[in-house]
């Protein structure tokens, strides 16, 4: 029986449980707890198993099939080992057009591994990610969801060729140095390692616009003003449906297909 379908070890089941039931009851109905009981399974077994499945079923008295439903539809939920460094290249519009794509292209070519594909020695993985909210640093990468900004081809084979050689890697914003995959999962389920707070919390370009703001004397309109002004109720009479269409005539009445009020249309 393979790790993935055999149950859990007592020890580890009885820490899973405990936190189970801690992440549970942190919401009014327990299904609610499905997410962060995903990246607590996940915290422990690198991906989502079978035996993390059975176990987010029975703790939510679910289906296992629900729980796969959930899992398959969410991209930070790995089916298969990702590497200890789980590296994610953003594609998405901005960062594509800033040079997104090249280092795609590139670090793949580098490394020698495709999306949601593991290096042999289990160091790093890759990804193409959509977005990775961070614009403003195109183009953006992150390592275990910790940002890396303004990068290049250069730059990111440089960090993928450091994270291999187990070198101390410094984020360019956040903690003031890198956890591992299952470290970063288990922080996502809900229990912090309380290094939230280190590091650079904002770069300048996010921070410009309000620095404009205060230079200019720039204030926000008053909350009011954001409202939506009520509308006056619509009497009877003054909307009124189209006539159905008569049997037998085209959608649009008596046009004929090709004539320019056809081509208008």
């Amino acid at each position: 029986m393979s790790e993935q379908t055999a149950g859990y070890e007592p020890e580890v089941r009885a820490g899973l449980e405990r936190d189970a039931k801690e992440i549970i009851a942190r919401y009014p109905k327990p299904r609610s707890a499905l997410l962060p009981l995903l990246h607590l399974v996940q915290s422990v077994d690198g991906h989502i198993t079978e035996r993390g499945i059975e176990f987010c079923a029975e703790q939510l008295d679910i289906t296992p099939a629900q729980v796969t439903g959930v899992s398959t539809f969410y991209t930070q939920y790995k089916r298969a080992p990702v590497g200890e460094f789980h590296v994610g290249v953003c594609i998405n519009t901005l960062c594509a057009i800033m040079g997104g794509d090249q280092i795609w292209n590139e670090l793949t070519e580098h490394v020698g591994v495709g999306h949601d594909e593991a290096t042999e020695d289990g160091r790093v993985s890759l990804e193409r990610i959509e977005c990775n909210a961070a614009c403003d640093f195109a183009p953006v990468m992150m390592v275990n969801w910790e940002f890396f900004d303004n990068m290049t081809p250069q730059k990111a084979k440089r960090l993928v060729d450091d994270l291999r050689a187990g070198k101390q890697v410094l984020p360019s914003r956040g903690p003031e140095s890198l956890c591992g995959w299952k470290d970063a999962s288990r922080v996502l389920a809900g229990f912090p390692d309380g290094r939230a707070h280190e590091g650079v919390q904002a770069g300048r370009e996010s921070l410009r616009g309000l620095e404009l703001a205060k230079e200019r004397g720039w204030t926000a309109p008053p909350a009011d003003a954001d409202r939506e002004q009520p509308h006056e109720p619509v009497r009877p009479g003054e909307i009124t449906d189209p006539p159905p269409n008569e049997p037998g005539k085209p959608v649009g009445g008596d046009v004929k297909p090709g004539s320019q009020e056809g081509r208008n249309q």
